[in-house]
């Protein structure tokens, strides 16, 4: 028994070691930046958009939202979004290119091995359990939101 207890204590000196230790002010505030950085040149996009070209701001946030999600799919193909995510944490991965960044690196990844086994079986192992828990949860709202029209609780 006494090896064993001396086992475990090795043990979790070891994992305290290996351990990468984080300062949690410091990573929001990188995130803080990092997702600022995104959002104030996706309201410039918004602006650009409706100022120099006329659009209405319906048109102008489609054209803001496919103009981000190109950059973050260009910056993913050129191995950049992956430092950006590394540095910026969940400023990066959060707002809408983060989430192109998550369909796009697994087709990055995986192209080597095919369109079909690589890139159509790998393109949304990330992004995959979003669109589909997202899915599920929108019907499941929408159904309560019906049920409470039918029956009269909203």
């Amino acid at each position: 028994m006494d090896s064993k207890q001396e086992q475990q204590k090795q043990y979790e000196k070891y994992v305290k070691e290996v351990t990468p230790t984080h300062n949690l002010w410091l990573q929001m505030l990188k995130a803080f930046l990092v997702g600022g950085v995104i959002c104030v040149f996706g309201q410039f996009i918004l602006n650009t958009a409706t100022g120099s070209f006329g659009l209405d701001k319906q048109t102008a946030g489609s054209w803001c939202s496919l103009i981000l999600i190109l950059c973050s799919v260009l910056l993913t193909g050129l191995n950049i979004y992956p430092s950006i995510v590394k540095w910026g944490g969940a400023g990066a991965l959060v707002p809408i290119t983060g989430f192109a960044n998550s369909v796009a690196a697994p087709a990055i990844e995986f192209q080597k091995e095919g369109q079909v086994f690589g890139i159509g079986c790998k393109i949304f192992t990330i992004a995959g359990p979003v669109i589909l828990y997202g899915i599920v949860t929108s019907w499941a709202l929408g159904l309560i939101y019906w049920a409470g029209k039918v029956f009269g609780w909203f």
